[in-house]
């Protein structure tokens, strides 16, 4: 996907799903992160589990979608637990689920068992995007491309760089790696610090489709600068995902 070259609010917003899953959030603060989603026309917030249903009920009238996470963050819950996960996730009205995919099998090499973990996953889904996380920050160039092409093989809609709780993030580089790795069909997330407009833009002309981030406020507030002034504000934030 190239770099938009003349980024709007609309356009930055259609790609970004809002990242609302820190475990010592309230009640009070993830309702006024969904307030957060709405007002902005995010494309979606992704959510802890036991979250969607006040999720979907308070995005209730948008067109903000409710995502959620499976087997987060480690991956190393069973696959009948993540496929357990996911059915939950769905009865309670997620749209899309981001899979962390078995870390430790992956570092392995046991790529079959990576691959079936997926696969009962996006069977349960029917349908419904799957997005895997590599966790790409404990993973060598070798195991990010493999990681990949398990993806796709196991029939997931994206594959996607991080939790944002393993102390790296997405970069360039591993985003290179995974376009390169899978076929057209498959799409890219990148998650972990992904904080600013203009990272957004780099990643966004390497190939990716959409963004995991906490730091939304942020970023659309620098396109609403950017189409004022019609010139990059270069704002950063420290946030984390």
């Amino acid at each position: 996907m190239p770099q938009q070259q003349n980024p709007t609010v609309e356009s930055i917003a259609a790609l970004i799903d809002h990242a609302i899953l820190k475990p010592e959030l309230t009640d009070a603060e993830v309702a006024a992160d969904l307030d957060v989603a709405a007002r902005w026309g995010v494309f979606s917030v992704c959510v802890r589990p036991s979250d969607i249903l006040r999720s979907v009920a308070r995005l209730a009238g948008t067109p903000v979608k409710t995502g959620t996470v499976l087997g987060f963050p480690h991956g190393s819950t069973s696959t009948a637990a993540k496929t357990a996960e996911a059915r939950q996730a769905l009865d309670d009205g997620a749209a899309e689920l981001d899979m962390v995919l078995h870390i430790g099998r992956l570092r392995s090499g046991d790529l079959q068992a990576v691959t079936d973990d997926i696969a009962a996953v996006v069977a349960v889904a029917e349908g419904r995007v799957v997005k895997v996380i590599l966790e790409t920050a404990f993973l060598t160039d070798e195991q990010v491309v493999g990681a990949s092409k398990a993806a796709e093989a196991a029939g997931a809609s994206f594959v996607k760089t991080s939790t944002g709780f393993a102390g790296g993030g997405a970069t360039l580089h591993h985003l290179q790696l995974m376009r390169g790795a899978v076929s057209p069909a498959v799409r890219i997330k990148a998650s972990g610090g992904v904080r600013g407009l203009d990272t957004l833009l780099e990643m966004q002309a390497v190939g990716v489709d959409r963004f995991g981030t906490s730091a939304t406020e942020t970023i659309l507030t620098d396109v609403q600068r950017l189409v004022a002034t019609g010139a990059a504000s270069g704002s950063t934030d420290s946030s984390s995902y």
